[in-house]
């Protein structure tokens, strides 16, 4: 039975209109100079914090505290400019698959498993009327790789819980094979859905043990069982 469900953020909870990228491209511009800085990135499945390495690493900046939080101060300032302007909201089936989960006989425990850095995850669900839907997360702050975000989640679920949880008592659910496999590393079931990063057809091709098109096609009693 599972106890604790983990939801990435981009393109499997809510879709921003492109804002987060636009948002780091400003960043880049504003603060570094650098005009082209998104042309060279993967967004999908990656950590904030990877992602403005490769970029330093890319344009010979220094990656010192810093410079890191040079970006994210002013990264930001952008993103609560610029979600305004975008059109997004919660993926389809994303509500319905959420109510489900609360109305569960057992209801789990719900929480965040995401690559932004948490001032940026509250800005993007908070927007959308989101953020307080989560009893907790792990985010970017807490370790540049996603395989170790998710152990920092499952620990903290645990913590809320009051007791060990086993990584087959725990679901994540996100939208790329980065999402699949750091599932995988605690152990947990993973429900894969084809609404952000990755078609239908790749995400197969890793093996998520339920795979969807999106949340309108997963049924809450069988992931949760």
């Amino acid at each position: 039975m599972i106890k604790l469900v983990l939801f990435d953020i981009d393109g499997t909870l809510v879709r921003t209109g492109g804002a987060g990228v636009k948002a780091f491209a400003k960043a880049f511009s504003s603060e570094f100079g650098v005009h082209d800085g998104t042309e060279k990135l993967k967004f999908a499945g990656r950590t904030d914090v990877s992602l403005v390495r490769e970029f330093f690493g890319h344009n010979n900046i220094a990656q010192t505290p810093l410079n890191f939080e040079r970006f994210f101060e002013t990264y930001l300032f952008w993103l609560r400019q610029i979600i305004t302007q975008c059109n997004g909201g919660p993926v389809p089936g994303v509500p319905e698959y959420y109510e489900a989960l609360t109305k569960a006989p057992e209801p789990p425990l719900i929480g965040l498993l995401t690559g932004n850095i948490k001032a940026g995850a509250e800005v993007k669900l908070r927007h959308y009327g989101w953020w307080e839907k989560f009893a907790f997360g792990a985010f970017a702050d807490d370790h540049e790789q996603r395989d170790e975000i998710a152990a920092v989640a499952l620990r903290r679920g645990a913590e809320i819980l009051g007791r060990p949880i086993d990584g087959q008592e725990t679901l994540v659910i996100g939208d790329t094979p980065l999402d699949i496999r750091c599932g995988r590393a605690i152990g947990a079931r993973v429900l894969a859905v084809a609404t952000g990063g990755a078609t239908f057809d790749e995400l197969a091709a890793h093996h998520p043990d339920y795979l969807a098109q999106d949340l309108t096609q997963a049924n809450v009693a069988e992931t949760l069982s």
